[in-house]
C-alpha cells in the first residue's frame, strides 16, 4: 500500500509540475502576441512616417526644382 501511495504521490507531482509547465507557457504566448500586436502597430506607424516623409521629399524637390527654374529665368534677362 506504501508503493500505491508513493507511486500516487508521484503521478500528482508529474501532473501539477505539467500543469505549472502548461501555465507558464500559456503565460508566454499571450505575452508574446502582446508583443507582436504591439510591434505590428509600431511598423505600421513607421510605415505611415516613411511614407509622409517621401511625399514631403518629392514636394520639397519640386519646389527646388520650381525655385531654380526661377533663378535661371531671372539671371537669362
Amino acid at each position: 500500500m506504501s508503493k500505491a501511495l508513493t507511486s500516487l504521490d508521484n503521478a500528482l507531482d508529474m501532473r501539477f509540475d505539467r500543469e505549472r509547465d502548461h501555465g507558464e507557457i500559456e503565460g508566454e504566448v499571450r505575452r508574446v502576441n502582446v508583443d507582436r500586436s504591439r510591434l505590428a502597430q509600431e511598423l505600421d506607424q513607421a510605415e505611415f512616417r516613411a511614407n509622409r516623409l517621401e511625399e514631403v521629399n518629392r514636394e520639397v524637390s519640386r519646389r527646388l526644382v520650381t525655385a531654380m527654374e526661377t533663378i535661371r529665368a531671372v539671371l537669362d534677362r
